[in-house]
């Protein structure tokens, strides 16, 4: 949840929310699938006190007050200093303050969340900057397969290669079509 309580259902839940079942004590976190699409994945009640928000814009508000604007519309009163618009911010959803920030550099673990590689997780190798257009970003998976995609689709996760949130199962590696033909025929002669 977003810190809100929406016991009456109607309210919208994205990417990197936490949904918390009082009555069975079970949590969930909304992230992608490797097809793009939402994932509710299964997380421990430690997990669920937090969660990673990207951050979209910073600004001065009245009086002087530094602020920043998150990928879910938080707008967060004196940040850290060091902390830079596509940056991930890991946020305290009871209390809706910054416990710790991740860069946006390379090395980093991030997770995609647009474009054709939606859902799909990498190390960030390298920032293409395209002045006039869009700057594009490129990552590596952890089988070795690299591909680009917009700066806006990518969403750190964690610092090198240790993520700050549980994983869905494939770890967001794509497989290719005759990969995954290949699985789906070992599966089934597993059954027989």
């Amino acid at each position: 949840s977003s810190g809100i309580n929406a016991e009456y259902g109607g309210f919208p839940v994205g990417f990197q929310d936490v949904i918390s079942i009082e009555k069975t004590g079970e949590y969930f976190r909304m992230l992608f699938d490797v097809k793009g699409r939402f994932l509710i994945h299964r997380i421990r009640k430690e997990e669920a006190a937090y969660k990673l928000c990207s951050v979209k814009s910073l600004s001065t508000a009245a009086k002087g007050v530094p602020v920043l604007v998150t990928h879910d519309g938080r707008t967060i009163r004196y940040p850290d200093p060091l902390v830079k618009v596509h940056d991930t911010v890991k946020l305290d959803i009871a209390t809706g303050k910054i416990l710790d920030f991740i860069r946006f550099e390379p090395g980093n673990l991030a997770y995609i969340t647009g474009g054709q590689n939606c859902g799909r997780i990498g190390i960030i190798t390298h920032k293409e900057k395209h002045p006039g257009s869009f700057d594009i970003v490129h990552v590596k998976d952890s089988v070795g397969h690299s591909f680009a995609t917009r700066l806006s689709n990518v969403f750190p996760i964690g610092r090198g290669k240790d993520t700050w949130i549980s994983l869905p199962r494939g770890k967001g590696v794509r497989l290719s079509i005759a990969e995954e033909r290949d699985r789906k025929l070992a599966a089934k002669a597993k059954e027989m």
